[in-house]
């Protein structure tokens, strides 16, 4: 179902792109948005337990999306150095397919919203519960369902690593 990556000498292990997912502070998450057209969002997010998060309001582009159509695709920059006297870049990226799902139930809210306060407030970890229902009703959890996940990195990372 999902394509082999053509240079397959560049993939990166499973252990390695979730540990990239883990430490990323933000990705691009890509919906098909209205009238077809392909929508890409920046958006700091969580990994845990398979799965990424993201939290939203309630309504709007990305919501409307993901009703409408709940296939994604998700990706993550963890490096990108450009090296122009060799004339290529020193990265490593991960992409993720699947399928989210729109979370606004509150007690189902509660695990995620907290794992990303951790993840982004790990220095204010006494005023999450304040702050998240401050927000109470204002948001939702949007949950990504990991179906297929590749990560690549460059030839000289390859080789250096």
């Amino acid at each position: 179902m999902f394509r082999e990556m053509r240079r397959a000498k560049q993939k990166m292990t499973n252990e390695e792109c979730i540990k990239i997912l883990e430490n990323a502070s933000s990705g691009t998450l890509a919906l098909s948005g209205d009238e077809g057209y392909p929508y890409a969002v920046p958006i700091s997010f969580v990994y845990s337990n398979g799965k990424i998060y993201f939290h939203s309001a309630k309504t709007g582009h990305k919501t409307d999306a993901i009703k409408n159509c709940p296939l994604a695709s998700f990706c993550v920059i963890a490096q990108d150095e450009v090296q122009p006297s060799e004339f290529t870049t020193h990265y490593k990226s991960v992409i993720v397919f699947g399928k989210a799902k729109i979370i606004e139930d509150e007690n189902e809210i509660i695990n995620p919203i907290k794992i990303l306060s951790d993840k982004y407030c790990c220095d204010f970890k006494d005023m999450t519960d304040a702050k998240i229902n401050q927000y109470k009703g204002k948001f939702c959890i949007i949950e990504l369902d990991i179906e297929h996940m590749s990560g690549k990195k460059s030839k000289y990372l390859m080789s250096t690593e």
